[in-house]
């Protein structure tokens, strides 16, 4: 698929959040972790716009259709002292792939970061994900061989939160 026009990037608003969901739900499967995708259309116009948004989201379109999404959200680095953004979500429709819509819509996040004073941008790639890897090396991001991601949820998290202090 060649960009024979540039795909519309906006912001996404509430009424995309079922094309967003659908989106997700796409690399929930291609991940084979749909058995773990929970969420619902309802859950991300409500955690995703209004007066506290827990992210933000830019979505591509061609033709007005919803063909690729990039969900991202506020971080912070102590050890930098500034602020950047997490990518939590990239995703193209397969349709679309190899035409430069994820590199467009990371662009974007990178001119919103600016835009807001964020002087970084971070994410995690599934470690299947060759592919993602390698696009994410081609446009510049390297991977940081010193880190690892640990994640509580669940019952451990329960577990933790109900925790009584033992001071």
């Amino acid at each position: 698929m060649s960009l024979e026009n540039d795909p519309v990037i906006r912001l996404a608003r509430e009424t995309d959040a079922p094309a967003i969901h659908a989106m997700l739900l796409e690399i929930a499967k291609a991940t084979g972790c749909e058995n773990k995708f929970k969420s619902n259309p309802d859950d991300l116009a409500r955690d995703g716009f209004g007066e506290n948004p827990a992210f933000e989201a830019l979505i591509a379109l061609e033709n007005d259709k919803p063909v690729a999404v990039c969900l991202y959200f506020p971080s912070y680095s102590t050890f930098r002292g500034q602020a950047g953004l997490y990518i939590q979500d990239l995703y193209v429709a397969p349709s679309h792939r190899g035409g430069g819509f994820a590199r467009k819509l990371v662009v974007a996040v990178a001119k919103r970061a600016h835009e807001t004073g964020k002087t970084y941008i971070r994410l995690s790639v599934d470690a299947e994900n060759i592919g993602g890897q390698r696009f994410y090396e081609k446009i510049g991001m390297r991977h940081a061989d010193d880190e690892r991601i640990f994640v509580l949820d669940g019952t451990a998290f329960a577990a933790l939160g109900a925790e009584q202090d033992q001071s």
